[in-house]
């Protein structure tokens, strides 16, 4: 409780003023949360945590902060323990189970971009925010939602030091990325190719990590730009990096058959050597969380490294 009341003092909401989600003074004993999908307040420090969003289950888990109610599904090494049965699953990344969650009783719901279509059901079983990280501001989105969640349960310290060393690292990226060449981000499945460019969900490469764009005018959605091979010999990026939302799923490996032809290895990137398989399941399904991030940043730099 003193780290919740804390935050009504300590001017965080000034300090997060122009961002969302941010913190703010709705009333003496109480805070409000701004977020992707409007204003939350909350009046005590929340004990009973049901989350929707692999993300924020990521940063909630890197600061040590418990949960209780997670999403059933595939998830990623580092956040396995949460199958174990005395974490409450409360449905699926985009369904929740409302019989669950009301038997859960929580204090505090957490979405993200898949189940973000239920905010309005949801908060009206608790109060519940929206961690959507947003496209165009995907670094911005991660700060941000660190500090948020950091704020409401006192771990402000252990937020600003993983958030300094995550900057570090991608510093020493951006040196290394710098005369590297362009890249092209493109999610496989199902024998389809889809682009990704600056302003997406996967923009991170380009508008944090300082990798220039092969494609700078691809078409910004959720499921980015359909492409073919031809268009990938035309673009010819120095780098490929590859989303195989499949394998990121838990089925088979498929990108690495698919690339292989004539047409893809006509690029600078597969004759280099410069085709880098992403790691999926942080790209696809725990973007925007605080370890995924950080992954992301080493993987990267890992590849830039053996081709200097």
């Amino acid at each position: 409780m003193v780290s919740f009341m804390r935050l009504i003092g300590a001017g965080i909401a000034a300090a997060m003023m122009l961002a969302t989600p941010a913190l703010s003074v709705a009333q003496p004993q109480s805070v409000t949360i701004r977020h992707a999908s409007g204003e939350t307040v909350l009046k005590a420090q929340p004990k009973t945590v049901a989350v929707f969003d692999l993300a924020s289950l990521d940063i909630l888990d890197v600061l040590g902060i418990e949960v209780a109610g997670v999403p059933g599904g595939h998830r990623p090494g580092h956040l396995k323990k949460f199958d174990d049965d005395r974490y409450v699953k409360i449905g699926s990344l985009f369904e929740p189970d409302y019989e669950a969650v009301n038997a859960l009783a929580p204090d505090l719901i957490i979405i993200g971009e898949r189940s973000r279509a239920k905010y309005a059901s949801l908060a009206r079983i608790a109060p519940t925010i929206d961690l959507t990280v947003i496209p165009g501001d995907p670094y911005g989105s991660v700060i941000r939602n660190v500090r948020t969640l950091a704020g409401l349960f006192g771990k402000e310290s252990v937020a600003e030091e993983k958030l300094r060393v995550l900057q570090a690292s991608i510093d020493a990226l951006k040196s290394k990325a710098a005369g590297i060449g362009s890249g092209l981000i493109i999610l496989t499945t199902g024998g389809r190719m889809t682009a990704y460019g600056p302003g997406s969900r996967f923009g991170l490469i380009h508008e944090a990590f300082g990798i220039e764009p092969a494609a700078p005018d691809l078409r910004i959605g959720t499921h980015g730009q359909p492409i073919s091979f031809e268009f990938l010999q035309k673009v010819n990026p120095d780098w490929l990096f590859v989303i195989d939302r499949d394998a990121g799923l838990g089925r088979p490996d498929s990108a690495r058959k698919l690339l292989d032809n004539a047409l893809v290895g006509r690029t600078t990137a597969w004759r280099m050597g410069q085709v880098v398989y992403l790691d999926s399941v942080n790209w696809h399904l725990v973007n925007g969380g605080l370890t995924a991030t950080q992954a992301a940043v080493d993987q990267l730099a890992e590849a830039f490294a053996k081709a200097r």
